[in-house]
């Protein structure tokens, strides 16, 4: 079983329990409570008095550590079972509740999760919010699902803002993957002049884009790609700094996520830091 080539730094940790007893069908996201670099979360877990651990980390800049190999069960959610299947992984934060995660973090924890699922067979991540009907799901051979370790033992974690946004990044890492097939089928399908669901499901996005400020042009709630649609496009290409062609690729599709995630985090980031003003 491979690691990820994501990893930026490495420094094993003694602490878990050797290979997996389960194939890997779960990602387990966490908050560190801290805007750690991967060197501290390497030292941190290094420690076997902490008797914790994790399979990767992501610090407060978005490098990736790996901890525990990937094949082995690391000690990160209170829940030999949980562990034995999931992929675990902390991810630096703020030291207050809700444990804000900057854009850094969140958009490497996408594309880690990408590159997990992709290594290890899965199409499509999961994400269904509740507690019991995820610990009794059995995920199909091309599914992955994510948990979270509140379920688990009497903690927050991974924290309020990342658990709010766990549909959105299941959503964006499915998304991602797109069977690569459908993908293609759908790149095809989203073009100039074409009708069809799959433009309507876009155009979406641009409307987000536009009602979040960050284009100026305003595309209609219809099925249809036109001239204004076109122009959209390539007004998110430019504000993702790359080729403004009007070409809906898998490129553009990840910019404009996280165009939208940056964003997000830039607005919850405001509010915190008001609502620490006002104490």
């Amino acid at each position: 079983m491979s690691n990820s080539k994501l990893v930026n730094y490495t420094k094993l940790s003694p602490n878990h329990s050797g290979k997996r007893t389960h194939s890997i069908d779960r990602i387990t996201p966490h908050c560190v409570v801290g805007q750690c670099s991967v060197e501290t979360l390497g030292n941190i877990f290094v420690n076997t008095a902490c008797e914790a651990s994790c399979n990767y980390g992501i610090g407060y800049d978005g490098r990736v550590l790996l901890c525990v190999d990937e094949g082995n069960r690391s000690w990160c959610s209170s829940s030999n079972a949980n562990d034995q299947r999931a992929v675990t992984i902390e991810c630096a934060s703020d030291t207050v509740a809700p444990y804000t995660m900057n854009s850094k973090v969140y958009n490497k924890l996408v594309d880690l999760c990408v590159d997990i699922c992709k290594r290890n067979g899965k199409t499509k991540l999961l994400w269904f919010g509740n507690e019991d009907k995820t610990l009794n799901y059995s995920p199909k051979s091309g599914e992955m699902v994510l948990t979270v370790h509140r379920w688990f033992a009497n903690k927050s974690c991974p924290g309020d803002w990342l658990y709010n946004r766990l549909g959105n990044l299941a959503d964006e890492v499915t998304a991602q993957l797109g069977s690569k097939t459908s993908n293609k089928e759908n790149e095809e399908m989203i073009k100039y002049g074409e009708h069809n669901t799959a433009i309507l499901a876009f155009k979406k996005l641009l409307i987000t884009l536009y009602n979040m400020g960050i284009i100026k042009t305003k595309v209609d709630n219809s099925d249809g790609f036109g001239e204004g649609t076109l122009k959209a496009v390539k007004e998110a290409q430019r504000a993702g700094n790359i080729t403004a062609n009007g070409v809906v690729d898998e490129k553009t599709v990840n910019v404009i996520y996280h165009l939208i995630n940056d964003c997000n985090w830039a607005k919850d980031k405001k509010i915190a830091n008001a609502k620490k003003a006002l104490g």
